[in-house]
């Protein structure tokens, strides 16, 4: 893998990946930052909520579930000196499907956050990383879930 990171002016940079999409990413205010685009900290909370999300829809429809949406909420702590890591990262996720069972959704959480997600495995080693889900109705079907 590979990336570039340009600076623009102020504390704000231009991030390419290595695939060739471009990113804005602005420092936080007390450094001068403007706001032009998300932090490096909270990019690397958006990096673990897709990864993880990624592996989370590809286990329930590789396993055959009909999943019609996935959403997750990453919360983090920070240390209160520099370097300010992280010390606690919690995720929970909201699984939608249509007669999607919670031990299937469980199990590709466990799965995303013990094998799988690099992302997450890789901050582990750094912090407490923690996961919840909850299984709720898909649109326009009623319940749709099944125990």
């Amino acid at each position: 893998m590979k990336a570039h990171v340009r600076w623009l002016d102020g504390m704000a940079f231009e991030s390419e990946s290595g695939s060739g999409h471009r990113l804005t990413v602005d420092g936080p205010p007390d450094l001068g930052g403007q706001g032009r685009g998300p932090r490096p900290m909270e990019l690397m909370l958006q990096g673990l909520g897709t990864c993880s999300a990624v592996d989370v829809v590809y286990i329930l429809e590789r396993g055959r579930h009909a999943v019609t949406g996935c959403e997750v909420d990453i919360e983090a702590s920070r240390a209160e000196t520099p370097p300010k890591v992280f010390t606690a990262i919690h995720l929970h996720f909201r699984i939608s499907g249509h007669a999607l069972k919670d031990a299937a959704v469980e199990r590709a959480v466990k799965l995303s956050a013990e094998k799988y997600c690099s992302a997450s495995i890789m901050l582990a080693k750094a912090c407490t990383v923690t996961h919840s889900h909850e299984v709720v109705a898909a649109p326009g079907t009623g319940d749709g879930l099944s125990p």
